[in-house]
């Protein structure tokens, strides 16, 4: 069996297409992988070590570009931060409420997470003025989800477009704690809120329709916090005037990284891959409910806690897929991994609906609309629905010119569905893979047989 052909080339625009040729007689993926650190906890390390008292050691960081605007922001707001590397990264922290007014204003980049979480934190450091910002992408994604609670705790916060939109301009206040119904179960949302309530006088108290990923509430613990989580009414309590201390944390791999190996896996004839510490905590595990629906041939092995995070290494073997629907209260533990579901739902026997997703349209492109568009390219059979899909499979799918959107999720989910295509598919913009998985051609090419 010939190996496929994978290719990066990088454009006079310095945009990278990433061209896949599948040979006739077809391929199978084999081995060992390790994946980059979990984004979300990522994240968070860096922020709350940056406001804590002393310093914090981070193992495993994600060296994607979301997590070092993260670091760049928190920077400019008087942490000390080391050289990013996924062996250890120290933040020497400034305690909360201590961030300097920056020179310039802040730049988030492309991550929605940096600058919705980091607004609450700005909005309660009285008598200091941010700005912050991020890419074209970021500028047009919508921010009143986090300012209008915000602006019932007092904050004061000025933005395009009603105050919906980046660049925001944010004059810190002392701000009121409040008892906040979010219309969405969003862990950006909870996580700002809280973070707000971190540096304000009081108890402040998010509600969610749903339960959202958690890995605000284990670390805000593990770093001293005063927290307290009723599982009832999926809420979750925080008393002010914390006092945080620095800690050590280990990053566990990102499942939304391993979700697109375990899809790889299942569809790809005779495949066997393991993915190794995986992070799989129960928040963020929707995608192995959603396979394990589909059929999908998948087992937690080496199961283990790291961290206070549950963490696992994850056996995929191909088998034959069958459809079903993918909506209601598993949506928001699999948000991110829908578009990896939907190359998945391609290959299955039937026609598989996703539902109550309508949060797709405005992540970093509109992942309903160009999911459709692109898998269609290549011969599939996708129907945008308003808050989802519905994807008929079985269809066999051609090589194609595709585009990414500057979107990672896409990029890398339409690299896995021409694993399965005949000839070859040449995606456009492929370069967005960096914001969350720097290496992933590269182990794209290890795997292949």
């Amino acid at each position: 069996m010939l190996a496929a052909i994978i290719t990066l080339q990088t454009q006079e625009n310095a945009s990278q297409n990433l061209i896949i040729q599948r040979p006739p007689s077809g391929l199978s993926l084999q081995g060992r992988i390790s994946i980059p650190g979990d984004k979300s906890i990522s994240h968070r390390a860096l922020m709350l070590g940056a406001i804590a008292e002393g310093e914090t050691e981070i193992q495993g960081l994600l060296l994607g570009e979301d997590p070092r605007s993260t670091a760049h922001c928190f920077q400019a707001l008087g942490a000390e931060i080391s050289e990013l590397n996924t062996q250890l990264v120290r933040v020497k922290g400034i305690g909360l409420g201590n961030f300097q007014e920056p020179m310039d204003v802040l730049n988030a980049g492309n991550s929605g997470t940096t600058i919705r979480l980091m607004l609450g934190l700005l909005a309660s450091h009285p008598g200091r003025f941010f700005t912050v910002t991020g890419d074209d992408s970021l500028r047009s994604r919508p921010m009143s989800r986090v300012v209008k609670p915000l602006q019932q705790m007092s904050a004061e916060i000025w933005g395009r477009n009603s105050n919906t939109l980046a660049p925001l301009a944010v004059q810190g206040q002392a701000l009121k704690p409040i008892h906040y119904h979010s219309p969405i179960a969003s862990a950006q949302v909870k996580s700002c809120i809280l973070l707000a309530g971190l540096n304000t006088e009081g108890k402040t108290t998010v509600t969610e329709p749903a339960l959202s990923r958690d890995h605000s509430e284990r670390m805000l613990k593990a770093f001293g916090a005063e927290l307290s989580i009723d599982p009832e009414t999926n809420s979750v309590t925080v008393t002010g005037n914390a006092k945080l201390y620095g800690q050590k944390v280990i990053v566990p791999g990102d499942i939304s990284s391993a979700a697109f190996w375990l899809v790889a896996g299942s569809i790809v004839p005779g495949s066997e891959l393991v993915v190794e510490n995986v992070g799989v905590n129960p928040t963020r595990t929707g995608i192995l409910e959603a396979l394990a629906m589909m059929g999908a041939d998948i087992q937690l092995e080496n199961q283990r806690e790291v961290a206070g995070e549950p963490v696992a290494d994850v056996r995929v073997r191909s088998s034959q897929l069958k459809s079903c629907t993918i909506a209601g209260e598993i949506i928001p533990r699999l948000i991110d991994e829908i578009p990896i579901l939907a190359v998945a739902a391609t290959f299955a026997q039937g026609t598989t609906i996703i539902r109550d997703a309508a949060e797709l349209r405005v992540k970093e492109s509109d992942r309903i609309t160009v999911m459709a568009q692109q898998l269609n390219k290549m011969g599939a059979k996708v129907t945008e629905l308003p808050d989802g899909m519905e994807i008929t499979g079985g269809t066999a799918l051609v090589g194609a010119e595709v585009d990414s959107h500057t979107d990672h999720r896409i990029g890398m989910s339409l690299a896995i569905a021409a694993l399965n295509a005949s000839g070859t598919t040449t995606i456009h913009r492929a370069e967005a893979a960096a914001i969350s998985y720097p290496n992933f051609t590269s182990t794209l090419k290890e795997v292949c047989r």
